[in-house]
Formats: structure tokens, C-alpha cells, sequence
């Protein structure tokens, strides 16, 4: 079994603040032996999209990295640009978010490197030989990194069910070209009863697919499938042709994450934080109500057994019914189901496993 260690949400003392706990994690899960001197170590996290506010607190961010530092890295914060249209699609504009979401030097005390380069055009082929591809396009500042630390905000996602390690370091640390080969199994349709030709889905498009004339129309050939449309369109009008989308872009997903350590297996830890668990990703310009209460921090070496553990510990809690839920309230149902039931989300966990990048069985330690 993998160990996963967890630190709940209740502090009495300063000594036992959330920020206090996730240093004692650090040293639990034995993120100081991942880390060799003067090792670079990427600090792989979500920046947020302008006007989200979902993402992980800066204050913990900076504390990780003085882990880092302490333990004689040299620790930066990065991540890769986004494939849809917004403001986090080139290195300027992501750099200028990041920092106006509170992730300035001043604030985490490390520099920001976005890591596939000003147009995301930098990457790495890395051989990983699976079902899906042969070479996945990993971004080239992380994919040169000595060690990495992947910080992520476990929540629900459109397209995966939910979002985690996995997510974080497989979609996230793709080049841009990487997100579309991942992304090109999901085919959005218009469900023009439903359409008001507002325009919106064409403001977020990458790829210039939509015609706005008496309803929208996708244009299948320039269609990359980010599915960016899907979440900004204001009537629900673009669904995803669903069949095998969910299952193949969630391994597709795995074997980009596979590929994100390649080289560096044993010196890679991961973090998920399993508060705000908003019903969609953080790349939204929004952040909707949660759908459970806040749980806690975990910490693990194995990103399969923490996004297990997560999901778990997320369906043992009741459900927020003034949320997004449509049902699936009660203690113990699958939440993630209860917001996106067309997804089914063990993909990438059962899949994961299969291909070798950790395992489902865990065994949870929780810390004071």
C-alpha cells in the first residue's frame, strides 16, 4: 500500500495552523530525501484564470518553497501555458495573472517560470510508448528540472470528474500542442434550441471554430476540442458528444503524467489540496459555490493513492445542496457523479495504475 498522510482542517493553536500542518506533511511523506543540493525543483501548481479565486492560497505556496530551500533546493513556481483563449495563453499575460493573483516573489519568495516558453511552443518529446501515444510533448523548463512538487486544488472537473495530481501534472505540464492531443477526442455539438448566439463560445475559442450567425455553429476541422466552450457558453447549449470522450481523454491524461516524470520518478512529491472544492477547474473566470465543506491537505509519493485518498475523503462528506449537486447529497454517494454524470472518473485512477504510475490501494495517516 502507498502511504497518504492527512492533516484535517482543525487548528487550536498556531503551532497546528494549516500552514504549520503542511510543513509537518512535508516531513512525513519525506519530501527532504526527494530533494538533493541545489537541486531545481518545480513547484507545479494552478495560477488561477483571471476573476477564479478557487485556487491554493499563496500563504501556503511560500511555505513550500522555504521547505525547499531549507532542505537545499532551489525551488520555482511554474506551470504551462493554456490551449484556449484567455488570460493565461502566453507567458506574458500567465506571468501578469499569476502575479495579480497574489503569486509575486515578494509574496511566495521564488521566481515564476512558466515552463513551455512565451507562446508554448518549448517542449520535449518524451518516449513513453503506451495505448495512446509513443511521445507525449512535456513542457522543456520542468521536463529539465531536477525534482518536482505538484501543489494541487482537488475539484470537480467537466470533462474528468474531478481534477488532482494526475490532472495537474499530466494536462497541466503539456505543451500547448500536448493539451490539444489530449483534448482531441472530445467533440462539442450545439444544441441550437438552446443557443442565443451571444458569442461568448467564439471569445474563448483557441482555435477560431465557431461561425455566430441565427445560433452558433462549430466548425469541425479547426475544432481543437479544449471544450472551453462548454463551460463558458451562459445557456448549456454545448454539450460533449460523450461515447468514449471521458475515458480516453482521462488516458490520455495518465500517460502525459507518466511522461512528466519520466527521469525524475523518485523525486517527485505530491500535495492536493481538498478545500474550495469547486464543481469545475480552476481555468474558469469563476468560481462557483463548493459542493462539500473544506477537508483538509494531503501529501503522498504516489499521485495515484492521493487522488484516491482525496476522492474518497470528498465522498464521505454530506453535500452542499445550495451548490451545483444534482444529487448525491447524502454522506458516502459520489459527488463528482452527482455533478457531472455523464464522467466516469475512475478512469484515470484505474488506468493510471495500469500503465504504472501508482497504485489505488493506500493506507491513510493522518497527522495532528
Amino acid at each position: 500500500m502507498s502511504e497518504v498522510y492527512f492533516a484535517d482542517m482543525k487548528a487550536e493553536a498556531k503551532e497546528n495552523n494549516l500552514i504549520n500542518k503542511l510543513t509537518k506533511l512535508f516531513k512525513k511523506a519525506s519530501f527532504e530525501q526527494l530533494i538533493a543540493e541545489d537541486d531545481l525543483v518545480g513547484i507545479k501548481l494552478h495560477f488561477g484564470e483571471e476573476g477564479n479565486t478557487g485556487f491554493i492560497r499563496p500563504v501556503f505556496v511560500r511555505r513550500l518553497v522555504q521547505e525547499i530551500k531549507k532542505a537545499q533546493g532551489k525551488p520555482f513556481l511554474t506551470d504551462a501555458n493554456t490551449l484556449y483563449s484567455g488570460a493565461r495563453a502566453n507567458s506574458v499575460d500567465h506571468l501578469n495573472t499569476a502575479i495579480a493573483n497574489g503569486f509575486s516573489y515578494a509574496t511566495v519568495e521564488a521566481p515564476l517560470i512558466i515552463a513551455d516558453g512565451l507562446n508554448g511552443k518549448n517542449y520535449f518529446e518524451v518516449e513513453v510508448g503506451l495505448k495512446h501515444f509513443e511521445k507525449v510533448k512535456i513542457a522543456s523548463d520542468i521536463y529539465r528540472a531536477q525534482g518536482m512538487i505538484s501543489m494541487a486544488h482537488f475539484k470537480g472537473h467537466e470533462l474528468t470528474g474531478f481534477g488532482g495530481a494526475i490532472k495537474n501534472i499530466g494536462m497541466g505540464l503539456g505543451s500547448r500542442s500536448g493539451k490539444q492531443q489530449m483534448h482531441a477526442t472530445v467533440n462539442p455539438e450545439v444544441v441550437a434550441e438552446e443557443c442565443i448566439a451571444c458569442g461568448e463560445c467564439s471569445e474563448w475559442c483557441a482555435a477560431d471554430a465557431f461561425v455566430i450567425e441565427e445560433v452558433s455553429r462549430i466548425d469541425a476541422e479547426k475544432c481543437v476540442g479544449c471544450g472551453e466552450c462548454i463551460v463558458s457558453c451562459p445557456t448549456e447549449a454545448i454539450t460533449v458528444q460523450w461515447e468514449n470522450a471521458p475515458v480516453e481523454i482521462q488516458e490520455r491524461m495518465a500517460e502525459y503524467a507518466l511522461g512528466a516524470i519520466k527521469g525524475k520518478e523518485d523525486k517527485v512529491g505530491y500535495i492536493n489540496f481538498i478545500m474550495d472544492v469547486s464543481p469545475l477547474c480552476d481555468c474558469c473566470g469563476w468560481s462557483d459555490r463548493p459542493i462539500v465543506d473544506d477537508v483538509g491537505i494531503l501529501a503522498s509519493q504516489d499521485p495515484i493513492a492521493i487522488d484516491q485518498a482525496s476522492v474518497d475523503l470528498i465522498n464521505k462528506q454530506p453535500g452542499r445542496k445550495n451548490s451545483v449537486l444534482k444529487d448525491n447529497y447524502q454522506a458516502g454517494a459520489d459527488k463528482f457523479r452527482g455533478v457531472h454524470p455523464e464522467v466516469d472518473w475512475t478512469a484515470q485512477l484505474a488506468y493510471g495504475e495500469q500503465i504504472g504510475l501508482g497504485s489505488r490501494e493506500y493506507e491513510l495517516i493522518k497527522i495532528d
